[in-house]
């Protein structure tokens, strides 16, 4: 089972790299829709973050920034289960992927919105 995981977070971080800059702007923006709303990420409600108008309280969580130089592999897993990306003990933050709340397309595109962090 962990090898099947494995490989489905290799070939979904494969397909990050693939994308013309056209596909890129587009995937930024909806990444940016997903982290702004409520019934989707949510993110903006435990994040501030660094450089961006963010419409929430942001307090809960570690203040997102530097974003841009964090492999897309690891803010893959960490949106995707971030127990087993940072080996969390205690966290708030939801396992996005594990438990479906976000599909693969859509934590690709919420990866795609963080590398835009500085």
């Amino acid at each position: 089972m962990k090898l099947i995981k494995k490989l489905f977070i290799a070939s979904a971080i494969c397909g990050l790299s693939f994308s013309s800059s056209f596909a890129d702007a587009e995937l930024v923006k909806k990444g940016e829709k997903i982290f702004n709303t409520k019934n989707l990420g949510n993110c903006l409600a435990c994040h501030a973050v660094n450089g961006k108008n963010i419409d929430g309280p942001g307090s809960m969580g570690p203040k997102l920034t530097g974003l841009q130089y964090w492999p897309d592999e690891l803010l893959y897993n960490t949106v995707y289960d971030i127990y087993s990306a940072r080996d969390a003990k205690i966290t708030s933050m939801p396992a996005f992927g594990k438990t479906g709340w976000l599909s693969d397309e859509q934590i690709k595109a919420v990866v795609a919105y963080l590398k835009t962090i500085q």
